[in-house]
């Protein structure tokens, strides 16, 4: 009869795991194509009207979002399901230290996953540059430039860049 609770307890456990590690994915990050609202380098409001240009200049911009650190409930959480895996081994003093190892191990663990998931982020974004036919300048900051480069022909069309 000993059995049957220890088996449970290591389902719970295995299942705890298996639940704080799908936390880790990051979203995914999805986007429609050049679908995006310009800044205007000059003039300084956008023309309402179709204008055509080649891209001269393509650039990558990275920005960093610092880290929040860790707050404890990673910790916590890691120590509660280090203990109660750690509580299924050994016998009398050896359940004991091996429950007080599994708290540890689950604590600094937890805290590894919550420092990895709130650490910083760096994101790339990139600066298409068009000379427009007229000589002015027109930059669009966009996240991919897909099959766009520099030298090719394009259209702007209410602040989407298509190529022409």
């Amino acid at each position: 009869m000993k059995k049957l609770p220890r088996m449970v307890s290591l389902a719970a456990s295995v299942l705890a795991v298996a639940t704080l590690s799908a936390c880790v994915a990051p979203a995914p990050y999805t986007t429609n194509r050049y679908r995006y609202q310009p800044q205007v380098a000059y003039p300084a409001q956008p023309a309402p009207y179709t204008e055509y240009g080649r891209i001269a200049n393509i650039e990558v911009l990275r920005t960093e979002r610092p880290g929040t650190g860790t707050g404890g409930g990673g910790a916590v959480a890691g120590g509660l399901i280090g203990g109660a895996v750690g509580n299924q081994f050994g016998h009398g003093s050896g359940r004991a230290a091996a429950t007080a190892l599994g708290l540890i191990g689950g604590a600094l663990l937890g805290n590894s996953i919550e420092a990895q998931n709130n650490g910083p982020r760096v994101y790339e974004s990139y600066r298409v540059s068009i000379q427009t036919e007229n000589g002015g300048y027109r930059a669009f900051d966009v996240p991919n430039p897909g099959d766009l480069r520099i030298g090719d022909r394009v259209r702007i069309d209410s602040g989407r860049i298509s190529r022409f």
